[in-house]
């Protein structure tokens, strides 16, 4: 769909219903059974229900909303072999970095600040080398591309890549290595639990 066409037909129209080329839908739950790979409901909690389980045809659910599946619904779609990826989960990325922000505001200095001219300068050493040895020039472009050190925005995404990936591994290995659980979100509170009590017994607060 272009959506620059479909944003002036609203803007024509009122409405994104009747968009040339489209098809439109009865209603807006029916969108949650159409044949897909992945499906992401995003917006309101409940929408996957008991009554409408059984025709979710997607193999993948990632809850980016909060709590879009009922239990019972989550109950079917198990059944049915559909991977369920919890919201517990996939919201986490905003409150990591909001993590990140309050660790930002103890010190006083953005990240970054440190290490980015250090950084550059080594990279700038190395590229000076390759040059040497190979008797090719490099373009700005091509040196600004590696040479560049981490800005702060560039540490946050790196930091919230590596939590995310840790936090899934972490669960999926414990819905793989555990018998007594057998979904993501399970796996997910298991992962959260034992945090929280290694937390507790390195403080010496249990037991």
């Amino acid at each position: 769909i272009d959506l620059e066409k479909l944003m002036a037909h609203r803007k024509e129209t009122g409405s994104i219903m009747g968009f040339e080329g489209a098809t439109d839908l009865p209603t807006r739950e029916a969108a949650l059974e159409l044949e897909c790979d992945i499906l992401i409901p995003a917006a309101l909690e409940n929408q996957i229900t008991r009554e409408n389980a059984p025709r979710i045809s997607a193999k993948i659910i990632g809850e980016a909303a909060n709590g879009p599946i009922t239990a019972n619904a989550e109950q079917i779609l198990e059944d049915k072999g559909v991977m369920v990826i919890p919201d517990v989960y996939i919201n986490a990325g905003g409150v990591t970095v909001s993590y990140f922000e309050w660790l930002k505001n103890l010190s006083h200095v953005r990240f970054g600040r440190m290490g980015k001219r250090f950084q550059s300068g080594a990279y700038d050493r190395i590229l000076n080398i390759v040059e040497s040895q190979t008797g090719r020039t490099l373009t700005k472009a091509e040196r600004d591309s590696v040479a560049r050190g981490a800005g702060e925005a560039d540490l946050v995404y790196s930091g919230l890549e590596e939590t995310m990936i840790t936090a899934y591994n972490q669960t999926r290995e414990i819905m793989k290595s555990n018998e007594k659980v057998d979904n993501l979100r399970t796996a997910a509170f298991v992962n959260a639990i034992d945090k929280v009590a290694l937390c507790y017994m390195e403080l010496g607060i249990f037991p």
